[in-house]
């Protein structure tokens, strides 16, 4: 239907434009080119829309779904959520969301609820496009679980679950030398003086983190780890334990040493040379579990490392 309305457009040059994510169906971003329409589908081409994270999301990727939430499994390489602009003189976007152009994962899941609504809807029934509410993030590079919630009484619920550190969440992680069991307890600030964020001695600035590490196995060079969160700051698990002296593999940011007189420990200042290679930051979410907003009831949710974890793991045994 699209190579008959721009005449002259080659399959290849159609196919492109759907599965670059530039064309929807009732509102719906369409990533299928065999995606059939039916008679009354209102079908839109904007050139100008962001581009679609092609190739991003399994089939699987949805792992739990209900009416409240829906729990999936985030790739690496995908932001968590949009862009937001604050205006001038704000902040720069977080790691976990979207830079201007690109299309973040909740909204690749908002898509394809609404594509599977309509299509098991009865012919004729409308379905308003919804977004997901954001509970958690995860950095563009890391892997793993994620909860979304689909209601505000989800949503607030699953907050106050993080706050009262009652959600479980462990993640697996390839650091750096020999790594023990420890709990590292530091607050954290978002400029600990040369624009990255880090640990602060000054008890009144910054916000309590605690991260416990449980060494899993030794690898050459490197150990694999268990980290369980009590807290979520951004960035956590990489700025402890780089700070420790064991940067995960994949680390590009937390290599260097806080600037002179910021008082912050640092155990070890690795030259960049030295540093195991790595495709990304060898960081998964690899559990998830909180109660139900609803129903009250505990869900446990684990997940495997992807492939490029497992190859990085492999290659170190």
């Amino acid at each position: 239907m699209l190579r008959d309305h721009f005449h002259g457009a080659s399959w290849s040059a159609v196919r492109e434009l759907i599965t670059s994510g530039k064309v929807t169906i009732a509102g719906a971003r369409e990533l299928d080119p065999g995606r059939p329409v039916a008679a009354g589908d209102w079908v839109e081409v904007r050139l100008t829309a962001p581009r679609g994270a092609r190739g991003a999301l399994s089939p699987e990727a949805v792992v739990y779904l209900d009416a409240e939430l829906v729990v999936v499994e985030k790739p690496a390489g995908v932001a968590s959520v949009p862009f937001e602009a604050r205006g001038e003189g704000a902040r720069k976007a977080p790691s976990s969301a979207a830079p201007r152009g690109d299309v973040a994962l909740s909204e690749l899941i908002a898509d394809r609820l609404f594509r599977e609504a309509r299509r098991d809807a009865p012919r004729g029934d409308a379905h308003a496009r919804s977004t997901l509410g954001v509970v958690q993030r995860l950095d563009r590079e890391t892997s793993g679980l994620m909860v979304f919630a689909r209601t505000p009484h989800s949503k607030r619920h699953l907050q106050q679950q993080l706050r009262q550190h009652s959600v479980h969440r462990r993640y697996l992680a390839i650091a750096h030398g020999d790594v023990s069991d420890a709990v590292y307890h530091s607050r954290l600030v978002q400029d600990r003086g040369d624009g990255r964020r880090g640990s602060t001695l000054n008890p009144t600035l910054g916000r309590e983190s605690i991260t416990h590490v449980r060494r899993r196995s030794a690898l050459a060079g490197a150990t694999l780890v268990e980290c369980r969160l009590e807290t979520g700051r951004t960035h956590q698990i990489r700025i402890h334990l780089a700070e420790a002296g064991h940067p995960l593999l994949g680390e590009r940011v937390y290599t260097k040493p806080p600037p002179p007189g910021s008082g912050v420990p640092w155990r070890r200042t690795w030259a960049l040379e030295e540093l195991l290679p790595a495709p990304r930051v060898m960081l998964h979410a690899a559990e998830l579990g909180f109660i139900h907003p609803r129903t009250g009831r505990e869900l446990h949710f684990s997940s495997p490392p992807p492939p490029d974890f497992e190859q990085c793991l492999a290659s170190l045994r």
